[in-house]
C-alpha cells in the first residue's frame, strides 16, 4: 500500500512558476508509474505528466507545451512537477498518483491517490 502526499501548490501571478511535490510512503516510488493530474471546477480530471508510464519515457499531455518538467528524487522518494509559464487555464487541484510500472496515464489505471494541492493562477 502506497500513501501520497502532494504540496507545493498555492497562488502564483500569470507567467510563473510553482513546483509540486509528490512524496510517498508505505513503498518506494522507483517500483511505480507516477503521474500527474489535474481537475478544474466543472471538467474531468486529465493527465499532466507521468514517468514510468507506457513505454518508460516521461510523457506530458498536449496543453503542457513545454512548459512543465516530471522528475524523480530516489533519495526523498518523491516525485516532482516542475511548472513553468503558467496561465490561468492552469488552474485546477493537481493530483499525484501511482500505478504498476508501464501503466498508461489514465484515471482509471491509477492504482494510489494523493488527496491533491490547489494551484491557482491569477493577477
Amino acid at each position: 500500500q502506497v500513501q501520497l502526499v502532494e504540496s507545493g501548490g498555492g497562488l502564483v501571478q500569470p507567467g510563473g512558476s510553482l513546483t509540486l511535490h509528490c512524496t510517498a510512503s508505505g513503498d518506494t516510488l522507483a517500483a511505480y508509474a507516477v503521474a500527474w493530474f489535474r481537475q478544474a471546477p466543472g471538467k474531468e480530471r486529465e493527465g499532466v505528466s507521468c514517468t514510468l508510464c507506457s513505454d518508460g519515457a516521461s510523457w506530458y499531455a498536449a496543453f503542457v507545451q513545454g512548459r512543465f518538467s516530471i522528475s524523480r528524487d530516489g533519495g526523498k522518494n518523491t516525485v516532482s512537477l516542475r511548472m513553468s509559464g503558467l496561465g490561468p487555464e492552469d488552474t485546477a487541484v493537481y493530483y499525484c498518483a501511482a500505478a504498476p510500472r508501464y501503466s498508461d496515464p489514465y484515471v482509471n489505471d491509477m492504482h494510489y491517490w494523493g488527496q491533491g494541492t490547489q494551484v491557482t493562477v491569477s493577477s
